[in-house]
């Protein structure tokens, strides 16, 4: 008799443990999917641009699901995007301490992301904290150090803070080495860590001429050359070492007449060898236009009206190139439209 009545009311804890459950799991199940439904919404506005909105969602769908990790990085996201730089009102600098609250808790359950730890790096770089922006951009390196595109990501970031290679008071700037100094770093990193590939040179040498006020072209020049022995047959390659030659030669105002008649022969060898290589590339006819009547003009005033003419023959083909490749691209859009490769 006691035996029967233990039996049954295990059988009632039982049935009430499986009630409860499947309760439990019922409500968890449909705030999941609320969850799931509010995420998706919010997805859309933020897609839209329409960042207060999905800030609304995002929050409805962490109230069914906090552990929904995406959910947490694209509210900082939203609230990164209505950020205005410099600003210092309250209202702006709410939202960049909500911004920050929700990647560090998108970061806090997803240690290892490499997206949210760059966006939280972009986050303190619009804030101008350059301390705490670099710890996250290093970050990326230390977990991906083969991955070519970290090593860009943090030069570009350094950049930023160079000014004219000054580091001229940048307010949280302590250490020897300068911003400029430390991009200068990462490019020749990334060349280091992989000397056969000549994007890494083509990227340094943009670096050395986007200096200012004074670009060092002949630093970006040499490893231009380098890019070009890895790949001589690219046309790309030449027209950026032609149009460099030409650069110095325009922009560097003192030089001797003998020296930038000579830069100016050398983007010529160049700009035509891209030509020899890949006659229907358009960018090499105009930057022989440029050349013809920006510097070889100007240097040599007996045949300035002949070299205008080379300039004017120059800038047709250049059309003619331009028109033929805009035909070619649409040719190619409607074939893939019909489904032929």
């Amino acid at each position: 008799m006691f035996r029967n009545g233990i039996n049954i009311l295990l059988s009632v804890f039982l049935i009430l443990s499986f009630i409860f459950i499947s309760t439990s799991c019922e409500k968890l199940s449909v705030g999941r999917l609320k969850a799931n439904q509010h995420f998706t919404r919010a997805n859309q506005f933020f897609t839209d641009g329409k960042y207060r909105d999905a800030i609304e969602e995002y929050e409805l769908a962490l109230n069914f699901n906090p552990e929904l990790v995406e959910a947490y990085r694209f509210l900082g996201e939203s609230y990164k995007n209505l950020y205005k730089q410099g600003v210092e009102t309250e209202e702006n600098e709410n939202k960049a301490e909500k911004a920050l609250e929700s990647l560090n808790k998108a970061l806090e359950i997803d240690s290892n992301n490499k997206d949210i730890i760059q966006s939280l790096g972009d986050m303190y770089d619009k804030m101008r904290d350059f301390e705490k922006a670099e710890s996250m951009y290093l970050k990326m390196i230390e977990m991906e150090p083969t991955k070519m595109g970290n090593y860009y990501v943090v030069a570009e970031f350094y950049k930023r803070y160079s000014g004219s290679e000054g580091e001229k008071g940048e307010e949280g700037i302590k250490e020897s080495k300068t911003p400029f100094q430390k991009a200068e770093e990462m490019y020749l990193r990334r060349i280091e860590s992989e000397p056969e590939n000549p994007q890494g040179y083509a990227y340094i040498a943009q670096f050395y001429e986007g200096i200012a006020p004074v670009p060092e072209f002949d630093k970006a020049n040499m490893y231009l050359e380098k890019r070009i022995a890895l790949e001589p047959d690219n046309a790309a390659a030449w027209l950026s070492k032609g149009v460099n030659r030409w650069s110095k030669a325009y922009r560097m105002a003192t030089l001797l007449k003998q020296e930038r008649l000579q830069l100016a022969n050398e983007s010529l060898k160049a700009l035509n060898k891209a030509n020899e290589l890949d006659p229907s590339y358009p960018e090499p006819y105009s930057w022989l236009s440029v050349l013809y009547k920006s510097v070889l003009a100007k240097l040599d005033t007996q045949r300035t009206k002949r070299y205008e003419e080379e300039a004017d023959r120059y800038l047709e083909k250049f059309k003619e190139a331009r028109k033929r490749q805009a035909e070619r691209k649409q040719l190619e859009k409607e074939l893939k439209g019909k489904g032929i490769k």
